[in-house]
């Protein structure tokens, strides 16, 4: 072997190994969501540390199987095609597709969105600290399953308007609450119209 090969071939090799991608094994982060069990775990430098319910897309609206890097962050995002809801700790990883939190809260734990994986505030807030701590590059978010049928929700618990008294009867929250007064999030008067938190 001549001294250019000997010098040369090594360097193409470290090229080569460099500018392949990470496959999901080697990622420092690993975010997997389960489409069948509306469910989201996320695996740390090879070890376990969070299973989170999830919202995937409803019917028609389904969210993209495939193994994915995160293509950019935001801390605050609006949606620009549904309502100018809000969708914090917004990670997109295929087009306008995007892990983020959502005030839906009741709604987790089944497909809801119009794509994009819906989580918790909190453990939205917790996957993209993760993220920006890692970076993109070691991060891959692999989507896989089929999101179930849609199945009839249990009513919710009764809640009464008062002090039980006579001819009084408690009226029950079958109902689904308005899209602007979600349960952990009070009524606010001042936020422009329209009011919807969530709606895809």
């Amino acid at each position: 072997m001549t001294p250019f090969r000997r010098v040369i071939g090594p360097a193409i090799l470290a090229g080569v190994l460099v500018l392949a991608p990470l496959s999901a094994a080697q990622a420092a982060l690993l975010v997997r969501i389960d489409k069948s069990t509306q469910t989201m775990s996320v695996v740390v430098d090879g070890s376990p540390r969070y299973s989170w319910p999830v919202s995937t897309g409803r019917a028609g609206f389904g969210t993209p199987s495939g193994t994915y890097s995160p293509q950019r962050l935001h801390r605050t995002y609006f949606s620009k095609k549904y309502y100018n809801s809000p969708m914090p700790y917004s990670i997109f990883f295929h087009g306008g597709y995007a892990i983020h939190g959502s005030y839906e809260i009741a709604r987790l734990g089944g497909p809801a969105s119009h794509g994009c994986v819906r989580l918790h505030p909190s453990n939205a807030a917790t996957l993209f600290s993760l993220v920006k701590q890692h970076g993109p590059g070691a991060t891959r978010i692999v989507v896989s399953g089929a999101a179930p049928a849609a199945v009839a929700r249990a009513p919710r618990a009764i809640v009464s308007d008062g002090p039980a008294e006579a001819g009084w009867a408690p009226r029950s929250s079958y109902a689904p609450a308005p899209v602007y007064a979600p349960a952990d999030r009070p009524f606010d008067p001042y936020m422009p119209p329209p009011y919807p938190y969530q709606r895809w």
